[in-house]
């Protein structure tokens, strides 16, 4: 049937077997047999199935009981509603003929229902402002100033201890603008270098395949540095081969200029463009040698002791063994030279600008809760790594909520591990062009400033602010995958997350809407206070509520500096962070300076 087509070519998101009934309905109703369509009964079945009912409410609202707004009504709209400044006659006449699909209504300067409804689904009505999908921010302060998009055993594609190893890992993250991958190397056979994780069942892939791979996609999603975290595990034969072929390979992409000691804090992002660093050991300037001891890292070393110790948990992952390191790697360290940490008070007297504390899950959530406003301090000045805690074999992720609001730069992530924690990580990487660098709060950055993590209030020198949201209505909803058990039907709600700071950390739900996923009307608004709006977080969850257990529809993260105010569509992703084809959430947007305290 021509006419079922061209409905689905209008409104994509129309499930079939709805068009069919409608106009199964409409010949009954007509006593009308024979499957034939005229004018009249299409154009009554589209308007039928295509006006959502919240929009159509919406234009009558500006339009003065019009069928249509005219460039002065739209006008209107777009200044009180969506924000916009500055707007003329001339600028709603361009969204009109962009968007009225009629052509009389082009002419006459009119926006109809359709025209209005295609300006609202449109990419001008995203609720992610466009200035952040580029490069927004200052990157010309210190590579500390940043929190940097960064992935955990990035060779892993499953688990930590059984899992395979393959370069996909690698071309995933960078693809999706991580700026700091790791790799853990070993001795070989055939004399080359091998990285997987150490004591444990992984697999392993060549080193040389790894740099190459690097090569190709270093700079694929950002032109920004890109950290090596290296954990050299290998002989002084073998290290000479790494070193080998990173240069080769890599080329003048290595960043081996040694930092000047005149200087207090790291070069900038913007400095090192196109550049890739390498983290690692490196021998003491007063080695004289070819070679030397510095101390291990093992990381694989402490899960796999985990294994068979339910319930304990160690707090450090240096393992405390020696081994050699040869000074060609050593001299491929240039501004991130990996050294143990052992107190805040030692570390500001003694710890050089480029100088990389790691810090285990545990013992950096042990700062966290102890020590917060040293910690913030601490990483003002000096990059610090966290990386998840060895008992998580199952490659489940840490909040990095938990550590940013530390000041913690890298916090390294499971990237083969869908949910809620990458949902928050890429989220937030989303923000300053997806470049993998994102700049820190002021209040972190600033020397005369002080600020603790674990804030249940508001901050000192920050003003708050109030955020208005108005869940109105939902799009297409998709039935979960893999539920069965009440057919095609969904009974959607909708969570409204903030996740920042603990003082800002809330959610609130609407009420379910039975059997209906189409087009549910929620039209339920709330209202948050936003402590720390620099380092907040909205996110929008879509369950279908079911007896047995709520199954997830989709979800959508978005920073508190990336909202636009105003009346926006919210797209919204699978689990595994694809879009879901025309499903979304129709919001309203709105958020002012606080000048009381949410009860």
């Amino acid at each position: 049937m021509r006419t079922l087509s061209f409905i689905k070519d209008l409104n994509p998101g129309l499930k079939t077997n709805k068009i069919e009934l409608k106009f199964k309905e409409l010949h009954r109703s007509k006593e009308k047999t024979g499957t034939e369509v005229t004018k009249e009964e299409f154009i009554e079945v589209f308007h039928e199935l295509c006006t959502r009912p919240e929009i159509y409410f919406l234009l009558v609202q500006f339009s003065s009981n019009k069928e249509f707004l005219d460039t002065k009504d739209l006008m209107m709209f777009l200044e009180a509603e969506q924000g916009m400044a500055h707007v003329t006659e001339e600028i709603s006449l361009e969204i009109i003929q962009k968007y009225e699909p009629a052509k009389e209504g082009q002419e006459k300067g009119c926006l109809s229902i359709d025209g209005f409804t295609n300006y609202l689904t449109s990419p001008d009505c995203h609720i992610f402002d466009p200035e952040h999908k580029k490069v927004c921010q200052d990157m010309k302060q210190p590579l500390s100033h940043y929190f940097i998009n960064s992935s955990h055993n990035t060779y892993l594609i499953e688990d930590q201890f059984r899992g395979p190893s393959d370069i996909t890992g690698y071309i995933r993250a960078l693809k999706m603008g991580c700026r700091s991958v790791e790799l853990d190397v070993w001795d070989g056979p055939d004399n080359e270098p091998v990285i997987y994780t150490g004591h444990t069942m992984t697999s392993q892939i060549v080193f040389r395949s790894v740099i190459d791979i690097i090569n190709k996609y270093a700079f694929f999603a950002s032109e920004y540095p890109l950290i090596l975290c290296l954990e050299n595990h290998c002989s002084i034969k073998q290290q000479k081969v790494m070193v080998q072929h990173m240069k080769k390979i890599l080329g003048d992409k290595l960043h081996t200029q040694s930092p000047n000691i005149e200087d207090s804090y790291l070069p900038s992002p913007e400095s090192l463009k196109g550049k890739i660093l390498i983290k690692a050991k490196k021998l003491s300037s007063n080695c004289s040698g070819l070679e030397g001891d510095v101390t291990d890292e093992d990381e694989g070393a402490e899960m796999s002791q985990r294994v068979g110790k339910e319930g304990v948990e160690q707090q450090n992952s240096m393992t405390g063994k020696r081994f050699q390191l040869c000074k060609e790697l050593s001299e491929l360290v240039s501004i991130c030279k990996s050294v143990q940490f052992k107190e805040f008070q030692v570390s500001f007297q003694l710890q050089k600008y480029w100088e990389v504390c790691s810090f285990n899950e545990v013992l950096a959530s042990k700062y966290a809760n102890e020590n917060p406003g040293d910690f913030v301090n601490y990483n003002k000045r000096f990059l610090a790594r966290v990386f998840p805690s060895p008992m998580r074999i199952d490659s489940s992720n840490m909040n990095p909520q938990d550590f940013w609001k530390c000041g913690c730069q890298i916090v390294a992530m499971n990237f083969q591990t869908p949910g809620l924690m990458m949902d928050l990580n890429i989220g937030w990487f989303r923000q300053n062009g997806n470049c993998g660098y994102v700049l820190r709060p002021a209040i972190m950055r600033e020397e005369v400033s002080f600020f603790s993590a674990n804030t249940k209030d508001t901050v000192p020198g920050v003003s708050p602010q109030l955020l208005h949201i108005k869940i109105i209505s939902g799009q297409n909803f998709p039935k979960p995958k893999g539920s069965g058990a009440k057919g095609d039907v969904v009974d959607p709600y909708v969570y409204v997350e903030i996740h920042g700071i603990p003082a800002d950390c809330a959610e609130q739900r609407t009420k379910t809407m039975h059997q209906n996923g189409d087009n549910p009307i929620f039209d339920e608004s709330f209202e948050f206070q936003i402590n720390l709006p620099e380092l907040a977080m909205v996110r929008f969850v879509v369950l279908d509520d079911d007896y047995i257990g709520d199954e997830f529809i989709g979800q959508y993260t978005i920073p508190f500096e990336c909202l636009q105010t105003g009346y926006r569509h919210v797209p919204l992703q699978s689990l595994t962070g694809e879009i879901l084809a025309h499903a979304s959430l129709f919001v309203k947007v709105w958020q002012y300076f606080s000048f009381r305290k949410l009860s």
